[in-house]
């Protein structure tokens, strides 16, 4: 099959181009590095199927970041029969640098004229005939947000593909031309492919060709010595690049005609805005009140706090099919309203499938293994769905119209404080849709200790697969403490996952991953409107994933628990009163008191093992904490009343009153599952990304011990205040001793050293 690859700058609308090409719901973004790795689709419309490869956005062929080398390998090694060049036509000039480099290849290309529609609406023009002259290579106007021109590039592009090209560069003024033609020369006996590139990229004394030919790198090294040019010196490489850039200014700026009197309106537009949210002092409180107004959106029963002034009950409709859709005392939240609609189409369904097999005498136990334990666990899980649906479509919005790029701007800021850059914010945001596709974006980060680093706490920024413990759990929270209001609990465990991944951030790079911040250059795209297409195909890849997830692992979970929970070790049935007999309450029992310093431990009353197995149960897949209370919920009301009017309470509210579980115990519980092991699919995800087999052991047991410190503190601060000021003088030491050993006072790191290779010896011994 014949191969197109997508190449272009960060935010020149290449994965927009994929999408629409291809019909594939890959990730769009606005900021650079979010297409990590190659991704692939296939277009349909030509003469012949085209498969095309979604390269990562970069700026130059150079080997300075991980996603320039892939892109660079990609294109030298795998040998795609067409390069299609992307360029942000709203930056024309500097887009041109990289192609300036990828013409170097024997590649045919094609330009892809992208964002033409912005070009007129700023009533700015270009001659796509007349750059395609200058620059001797084809050039199709299109613009991808709205499909418009894409079938007359991929024509251009096949045609194009037909044909053979040798590679050509826009150097033969530069003062080392004379040697790049000897250094070409020499590649070409050595029958290297591509030798006009590698001899450009040898000059530069790139890292990679030297290592790949020393013999000819020492050619450059001499030239070197009889080299010196008046502005540069022998600094080659900034030779190189000052030709490209002179080049493309003097030969490609007549090509372009500017409205000035547009280009102010619009520079004035978006400096407006960047003055208020990007500001050095309000510009996080803004982003914090964003999130806020997100959260209340989703979770709030209370929708505007105006349940406050009304009649209690005005809306709960009690005693009608429709009771609690609305909320409790107020006005629902679109997010719990979705939820309610659903809840209500899932019990109507359960109770429907309930009361036949009840007419037709079906047996009690495959009565309970169908509608408590499948439909129970997994309507329980599915009854979030709208709430995760819709918080993912605010995120996508904040990230599609060029907010969290903004975002990642002034967190740099903060971060660079903390030992990171900004750049480590773009993984760590993509974790509140899902860990894995975060921890696999920490391959743009340079440096292997920042990388490291920011893989360990991605799990911190809760995913969609945790947002049903949080809503579930702050549920019974909010019926504990007599309030309403769900987002704020929500919203407050959000902010506490990210408050302790800048702590541990902060103690990791001051102790064992000391080292300097690397630079962060980021260009912020134009604010505009999301594409409606783009977000339906977000939300419509969520929900195939939550789906598939739902009816596979946690539909195999919830029928294991609901087995394991009603047989005894002899292998005899047990109803649901006599749960606490079952094989699973025995495990549930002997694990139990490890949790005891988090609140959900031996403390706990007969049926409080439940909360140990979920918590255990949630290391496959985190949905499953909610499965396994939906599945044991009929089970704990049985067991806990004899009133049949209690059969329909909530999973959560028939816990907290079979064993008495506070709130402390329960802000734990959230936090504990908020920051401890992630899914299997993320840790198998953190394996593959770490350095070391080494380093990964480290990871999972710095995710334990994190999440049990964490709960720990907040279980014992919760229930004994003064135990805060224990908590205070234990991290004063802490600190104390790493700012110690950062001014060399002490050596934490040497005495940790020897204490290391004193074990290796004791053992070899």
């Amino acid at each position: 099959m014949i191969k197109f690859a997508l190449a272009g700058n960060p935010n020149c609308g290449k994965t927009t181009l994929f999408n629409s090409l291809t019909g594939s719901t890959a990730h769009v973004g606005n900021w650079p590095g979010v297409t990590v790795d190659k991704k692939e689709g296939v277009y349909k419309k030509c003469a012949e199927p085209i498969s095309i490869v979604d390269l990562p956005g970069i700026y130059s062929l150079s080997p300075y970041t991980p996603e320039e080398v892939i892109s660079r390998n990609y294109i030298l090694d795998e040998k795609p029969d067409c390069i299609i060049n992307i360029i942000d036509a709203t930056n024309l000039e500097r887009n041109l640098y990289l192609t300036t480099q990828i013409m170097e290849i024997d590649v045919p290309i094609v330009i892809a004229l992208n964002m033409m529609d912005a070009v007129e609406k700023n009533g700015d023009k270009i001659d796509p005939a007349k750059l395609e002259e200058k620059i001797g290579l084809p050039v199709v106007a299109i613009s991808a947000l709205k499909e418009n021109g894409l079938d007359a590039l991929m024509q251009r592009a096949y045609e194009v593909s037909k044909q053979t090209r040798a590679g050509s560069t826009v150097m033969s003024a530069s003062p080392v031309m004379h040697l790049i033609r000897d250094c070409k020369i020499a590649l070409e006996g050595q029958k290297v492919d591509n030798a006009l590139f590698h001899a450009i990229k040898l000059v530069e004394l790139d890292e990679i060709e030297v290592q790949m030919h020393p013999d000819s790198a020492k050619m450059v090294e001499e030239f070197k010595q009889t080299f010196e040019d008046d502005t540069f010196g022998s600094d080659f490489e900034a030779i190189v690049a000052d030709s490209r850039y002179k080049y493309i200014s003097k030969n490609y700026s007549t090509v372009v005609v500017k409205n000035k009197n547009g280009e102010r309106e619009r520079i004035s537009r978006s400096d407006r805005a960047d003055r208020v949210l990007t500001h050095k002092i309000w510009g996080i409180p803004i982003f914090l009140l964003i999130l806020f107004a997100i959260f209340h959106l989703t979770f709030s029963e209370n929708f505007l706090f105006i349940g406050y002034g009304l009649p209690e009950g005005w809306t709960s409709l009690d005693g009608t099919v429709a009771a609690g859709l609305f909320g409790e005392g107020g006005i629902a939240a679109p997010g719990v309203f979705l939820q309610n609609l659903l809840g209500l189409a899932t019990d109507a369904i359960t109770n429907g499938i309930r009361t036949a097999m009840e007419n037709g005498a079906v047996a009690q136990w495959a009565t309970g293994f169908i509608c408590d334990g499948i439909l129970g666990g997994l309507f329980s899980v599915l009854s979030f769905l709208p709430q995760i649906l819709l918080l993912f479509l605010f995120f996508s919005i904040l990230e599609d119209s060029g907010y969290m790029a903004r975002v990642a701007f002034i967190l740099d800021r903060i971060f660079r404080k903390f030992g990171l850059s900004g750049r480590a914010f773009m993984p760590m945001i993509m974790g509140f849709g899902c860990s894995v596709p975060a921890i696999v974006n920490t391959r743009t980060l340079a440096d292997q200790n920042e990388r490291t680093a920011t893989l360990r706490v991605i799990p911190f920024f809760s995913c969609g697969a945790k947002l049903p413990i949080l809503t579930a759990v702050a549920g019974g929270i909010l019926s504990l403490a007599n309030i309403n209001n769900a987002d704020i609990i929500t919203y407050s465990m959000y902010l506490l996952g990210i408050v302790v991944a800048i702590c541990a951030i902060l103690l990791m790079r001051h102790t064992t991953m000391k080292g300097d911040v690397p630079p962060f250059i980021m260009e912020l795209p134009a604010y505009h409107a999301p594409q409606f297409k783009n977000l339906m195909l977000h939300l419509w890849d969520k929900l195939k994933h939550f789906i598939k997830k739902a009816f596979t692992i946690i539909l195999v979970s919830t029928i294991v628990i609901w087995f394991f929970s009603h047989f005894s070790w002899n292998w005899h049935y047990l109803p649901d009163a006599e749960m606490n007999n079952s094989i699973l309450a025995n495990l549930g029992q002997l694990i139990q008191p490890l949790f005891t310093p988090l609140g959900f431990g031996s403390q706990l009353g007969a049926f409080g093992w439940v909360f140990a197995v979920a918590a255990i149960t949630g290391l496959i897949a985190k949905e499953n904490v909610i499965a396994t209370f939906g599945t044991l919920a009929a089970c704990v009301v049985s067991g806990f009343v004899a009133d049949e009017a209690m059969k329909g309470v909530d999973a959560i509210q028939a816990l907290i009153g079979a064993t008495g579980v506070g709130i402390p115990a329960l802000i734990s519980f959230i936090a504990f599952n908020l920051l401890t092991i992630p899914c299997f699919a993320a840790v198998a995800t953190a394996r593959a990304e770490s350095p070391s087999k080494s380093s990964f052991r480290w990871t999972l047991l710095f995710w334990v011990a994190t999440s049990y410190i964490v709960g720990s503190m907040i279980y014992l601060i919760g229930s004994w205040w003064w135990t805060l000021f224990i908590f205070l003088v234990v991290w004063a030491a802490v600190i104390a001793l790493i700012v110690l050993d950062n001014k060399g006072i002490i050596h934490i790191g040497e005495f940790f050293g020897k204490l290391k290779r004193k074990l290796k010896r004791t053992k070899s011994e």
